[in-house]
């Protein structure tokens, strides 16, 4: 059974890349999902995976890439009965 999380990342997150680098990272580990920018200057992330994999995507946001300064990060487990297929970008809410 597939794990999943939706992720906050505040600090400087926007502008510097780093929903680009989550879609190539989560591709990397072999999860589905999604990202997003928010109104309120922070990132969201929905991903889903097997659960080693969750936890070395979670690990990874905590650093970001490497213009990022990630300030912090809110894990909240998530139920969806419709997954997402592939890893993807959607607009900012």
């Amino acid at each position: 059974m597939a794990l999943q999380a939706r992720l906050t990342i505040s600090g400087r997150v926007q502008g510097v890349g780093y929903r680009d680098w989550a879609i190539d990272t989560g591709l990397r580990l072999g999860l589905t999902g999604w990202v997003r920018n928010r109104r309120d200057g922070a990132v969201e992330a929905l991903i889903v995976g097997e659960e080693d994999a969750v936890g070395q995507m979670i690990e990874a946001c905590r650093r970001g890439p490497s213009l990022a300064r990630v300030d912090e990060i809110d894990v909240e487990p998530v139920d969806l009965d419709i997954l997402p297929a592939g890893f993807t970008r959607l607009p900012t809410e």
